[in-house]
């Protein structure tokens, strides 16, 4: 019998990734919006403005093999397997949080090269790191 297409993209031994990679974006996000524009007033906005991140993740990292079972197995591979999710996440996060605002303007195009980098040092450094205290 063949295997899925979710079956090789999605392995178990990944679930840590996933938790970590949440925590990250949100981590992104939270210090984004307390540091940068001084809009975290609770979990309500920090949940709105992480949604769209979350469902640019959702539809990225999986196709994309985030969470297969090479990525769980070193950080040479989690790595470049996080950070080319993360370029689809963020333009659909970036896009998504746009639409939700109706403000589809060029302070978006800003925005993107923004959380394209901070997300990526995130979402990079926190797989190397979790990789190296194995």
């Amino acid at each position: 019998m063949s295997e899925s297409f979710l079956s090789k993209r999605v392995d178990r031994s990944a679930a840590p990734l996933l938790v970590g990679d949440v925590i990250a974006i949100v981590a992104v996000i939270a210090i984004g919006m307390e540091f940068g524009h001084n809009t975290l007033t609770g979990p309500i906005a920090l949940a709105e403005t992480a949604a769209p991140f979350l469902v640019g993740w959702a539809v990225a990292s999986v196709p994309i093999g985030a969470y297969s079972a090479g990525a769980a197995e070193s950080a040479k591979a989690a790595v470049p397997l996080a950070l080319r999710s993360w370029v689809p996440a963020a333009v659909v996060g970036v896009f998504l949080r746009g639409l939700l605002q109706t403000d589809l303007d060029q302070g978006l195009l800003v925005f993107l090269a923004v959380m394209l980098v901070t997300g990526g040092v995130a979402l990079g450094g926190w797989r190397w790191v979790a990789f190296k205290l194995r």
